[in-house]
């Protein structure tokens, strides 16, 4: 597991392609550790059944030179113990290299049972480190897109849309004082009366509720004495240019 982390590490690549690289070199050596388990454990089973022949056949032997010395073949029987001691020897070689064999294969089945339990491991953890990997790179390029973006020139733009929306806002506020002011005065107009109405309305009481020889408002008896005269129209164009004077300071 070391080695192939290191190997993933000296590589300046895509982590989710080293993750995967990694798994596929791991299955390929179980995939040899297997074939490396089944050819050692076929020589272990030649190597039995090499070792089982070579034990029957001194035991047979033996038997033959227990048979051979009770039928007095005392030269057949030195014979015999020579065979089964030939064949004995051969198993004791042959368990030995089969109990070195099964040393060779339980280290190999320990081995592989490492290697799938690590393969395992690996598969889940490539899953979790492919999504935090893509993760990673997601927020990178967020980061990239916020980096490019110039904040100053969004920030004024917005300022300046706000500015306008203020005024327009502001205009929108003014129209509608000035629409409200004007109705207002509308009804002002129609509510009071005009200078022409009060101009009506004064030449109605001179002409018609003023007494003979009585002095319109405004003149004393004092002028009336001077002249000698009785109220003329002309006083009373002079009275209407007082009023028009009066209404124009108003």
């Amino acid at each position: 597991m070391q080695s192939y982390a290191n190997a993933a590490l000296s590589v300046f690549e895509d982590p989710e392609k080293i993750l995967d690289q990694a798994v596929l070199e791991m299955n390929d050596d179980l995939t040899k550790m297997r074939q490396a388990t089944a050819q050692v454990l076929a020589s272990q089973k030649r190597l039995e059944n090499k070792y089982k022949a070579a034990q029957q056949a001194s035991e047979e032997w033996y038997g033959r030179a227990q048979l051979a010395l009770q039928k007095g073949e005392e030269d057949l029987a030195r014979e015999a113990l020579k065979r089964r001691k030939s064949y004995a020897d051969n198993a004791g070689a042959l368990k030995a290299q089969l109990d070195q064999q099964k040393g060779v294969v339980d280290n190999l089945v320990s081995n592989t049972r490492l290697l799938e339990s690590k393969i395992q491991e690996a598969r889940s953890k490539k899953d979790t480190l492919k999504a935090r990997a893509q993760s990673a790179k997601t927020a990178t390029k967020v980061s990239e897109m916020l980096g490019n973006v110039n904040t100053s020139s969004a920030l004024s733009a917005f300022e300046k849309m706000e500015e306008k929306v203020m005024t327009m806002e502001s205009q929108a506020e003014a129209l509608g004082q000035l629409t409200s002011d004007d109705l207002e005065g509308k009804f002002a107009m129609l509510e009071s009366s005009s200078v022409d109405d009060d101009l009506a309305q004064l030449k109605k009481e001179l002409s018609g509720s003023s007494k003979k020889g009585e002095l319109p408002p405004g003149r004393s008896s004092t002028t009336s004495a001077k002249t000698g005269n009785p109220f003329r129209d002309a006083d009373i164009e002079t009275e209407l240019e007082k009023l028009r004077q009066r209404s124009k300071e108003f």
